[in-house]
């Protein structure tokens, strides 16, 4: 697998957890471990991870509220639950929150090896060209071009002002919010980072502001909305 996938992994048993963080480990993956419900959205929200595999049983918040939680910041990222219970209504709930997989406790390592890796492989395989391309109201823009089309002028962006509006595109009427923004993008959330993404959203204004029906609203302490109406 390659060395760059992420792995976010809550598991509130110590002794467990550390195992299954060194297995990862072991096969290539990067992991950040987390063994408590309460602080895990803040540590998702500070990172960018390729897969989360979440314990149900958590103490303070439980897996099923935290993944909502986690599918409010990022509606794509990969969820895979471990599992003590094997009742129907806990794996049913599972699935209609979003995940991609469920795995009963105990089970074998290699086994949850195998899962990680499929679900990684089908969520590559489900990449389309397409999805690079968004339709913002009046504007077309190529994030892999890094370009919008607006009638016939082509305006080039930065890298950093693509990935910007991509990101703004994925979360299209609904809350981007601020760290995973600058996390993303900056690889870090401080002062500066945060006043040099403000001005990044100033010009992404000025680029849209010929169709009258979009609005990169900012909504204090929390990010950003991309509004497009019509």
């Amino acid at each position: 697998m390659p060395d760059q996938s992420h792995i976010f992994l809550v598991e509130d048993d110590l002794s467990f957890g550390a195992v299954l963080k060194s297995y990862l480990e072991i096969n290539n993956y990067r992991v950040t471990w987390v063994d408590d419900g309460k602080y895990a959205l803040k540590h998702f929200r500070n990172g960018v991870y390729t897969l989360c595999v979440l314990d149900v049983m958590l103490p303070n918040v439980d897996g099923f509220t935290l993944a909502a939680e986690i599918r409010k910041s990022d509606g794509s990222v990969p969820l895979i639950f471990l599992t003590a219970k094997t009742l129907k209504e806990d794996i049913l709930r599972g699935y209609r929150i979003g995940a991609d997989d469920y795995i009963t406790k105990p089970f074998d390592t290699d086994v949850l090896l195998c899962k990680i890796e499929a679900v990684i492989k089908r969520q590559g395989d489900n990449e389309n060209p397409e999805s690079r391309i968004f339709q913002v109201g009046a504007y077309r823009f190529d994030s892999t071009l890094r370009q919008i089309t607006f009638k016939k002028e082509i305006r080039k962006l930065s890298p950093k002002e693509a990935d910007l509006l991509k990101l703004l595109c994925e979360h299209r009427n609904k809350l981007l919010p601020r760290e995973l923004a600058l996390n993303k993008i900056w690889g870090t959330e401080d002062y500066f980072t945060a006043r040099s993404m403000d001005v990044f959203i100033t010009r992404l204004r000025k680029y849209l502001s010929e169709d009258p029906s979009i609005e990169i609203k900012n909504i204090h302490g929390s990010g950003f909305f991309l509004s497009v109406n019509g």
